[in-house]
């Protein structure tokens, strides 16, 4: 198979990564009491019960480090383009960073908080200052993020678990109070609480998201350099062994952090099985992997497989046009529909809104080359304007 058939597979993978973002992010758009351990008023039904354990186990963290991995990956195929254009790498790769930069700020500030983004932008530039060191150093450092970071948050819940208990529950929902009435107002409100929230989860970016991102942009950069998902006769003799290791040990770990983020929230045992993820997810994102190259390899889904790369072409545009598109309907920018609907509604939700940009996706790539916010993007990093129809 050609070398265009596996970045097809990268963008599907890429793609199918987005629909798993989703499937996490609009929880936060849609009820002001997501990631406050605290059950809306009139608590859930069976299916939202299910379907909460479900997002925990499955998607929460994990693929949020397999964009991670992507990102890493997709390094070296920028630096390949500029190596063909006979362009230097490093100041296409600032100008690109700080672009993305901007990009991230203006999503966290106007639509949604949680905007991964300007941490990428941020870590990128980690990224590059560390390119040099060798394979195995970076895969070391890669452990010895992850492990770290699951120390200190094994620490943190040693200390939770002797400190006195304490009902934070009142304050807590006057938080969710407020945060509800902001984000069902007016623009300015909407933006007022989300530098709010910005500082609010600061905290948790620094501790756990940025160091868990850095080790799998390290561990995908590896990748990246060995073309391992572009070259098959590498990666197919493990895909099977890789898939059954990666659920053996990525699994157990995260349902028992499913199991106390639903039951057990703001508990010492909360935390430690989030310590516990922390160390398993990476072989559930593997298992992924693994699981979709296979999968897209099988020739069996191959429309499936071309609606995911049309949308993993377009990862940016499609990530920004989720959060826009959830504001609307949730925020006050639109329908103010958080906090009245349930879970299985809300997910019902992300499928249809996914389903729409896998057709709009290959819509506009069949008219143009870029997707809208991919050219923009593609414009500082190379400093000029690109061409945007298709031949």
């Amino acid at each position: 198979m050609t070398d265009g058939r596996r970045i097809t597979n990268i963008d599907a993978l890429r793609g199918f990564a987005l629909f798993g973002i989703l499937l996490v992010n609009i929880l936060a758009f849609s009820s002001a009491y997501y990631g406050t351990g605290i059950q809306p008023p009139g608590g859930r039904a069976l299916l939202d019960t299910v379907l909460a354990f479900l997002i925990s186990a499955i998607f929460e963290l994990k693929f949020y480090l397999l964009f991670s991995f992507l990102f890493g990956y997709s390094v070296t195929l920028q630096m390949q383009s500029a190596e063909k254009a006979g362009a230097a790498f490093l100041p296409r790769m600032l100008r690109r960073q700080v672009g993305l930069f901007a990009i991230g700020a203006f999503h966290a500030v106007v639509l949604y908080y949680g905007d991964i983004l300007t941490t990428y932008a941020v870590l990128g530039l980690l990224l590059l200052a560390l390119r040099g060191l060798s394979d195995r150093a970076k895969i070391a450092l890669a452990v010895l993020l992850l492990i770290a970071t699951a120390a200190l948050w094994s620490g943190l819940a040693f200390l939770q678990w002797n400190a006195p208990a304490q009902d934070d529950t009142a304050l807590v929902v006057q938080h969710v109070e407020i945060a509800l009435a902001a984000y069902g107002g007016s623009p300015s409100a909407i933006i007022s609480q989300h530098l709010l929230d910005i500082r609010s989860f600061l905290p948790l970016l620094l501790l756990l998201q940025a160091p868990c991102a850095l080790a799998m942009f390290l561990v995908g950069f590896v990748a990246g350099r060995r073309k391992l998902l572009q070259n098959r006769d590498c990666y197919r003799p493990y895909l099977r062994r890789a898939a059954v290791l990666g659920v053996v040990a990525g699994l157990p770990g995260n349902l028992a952090y499913a199991y106390a983020t639903q039951f057990q929230a703001g508990t010492s045992l909360e935390t430690a099985c989030l310590a516990l993820s922390i160390l398993t997810s990476p072989f559930l994102t593997a298992a992924v992997i693994a699981a979709m190259m296979m999968a897209f390899d099988s020739g069996r889904i191959e429309r499936c497989r071309g609606y995911l790369a049309s949308a993993g072409r377009m990862a940016l545009s499609n990530y920004l046009g989720q959060s826009a598109l959830c504001a609307l309907i949730f925020h006050g920018y639109g329908l103010g529909l958080i906090g009245h609907l349930g879970l299985a509604a809300t997910l019902a939700v992300a499928v249809a809104l996914f389903g729409a940009q896998l057709l709009a996706s290959q819509w506009w790539l069949a008219r143009f080359r870029y997707g809208p916010v991919e050219w923009l993007l593609r414009a500082v990093t190379i400093g000029h304007w690109p061409q945007l129809r298709a031949d």
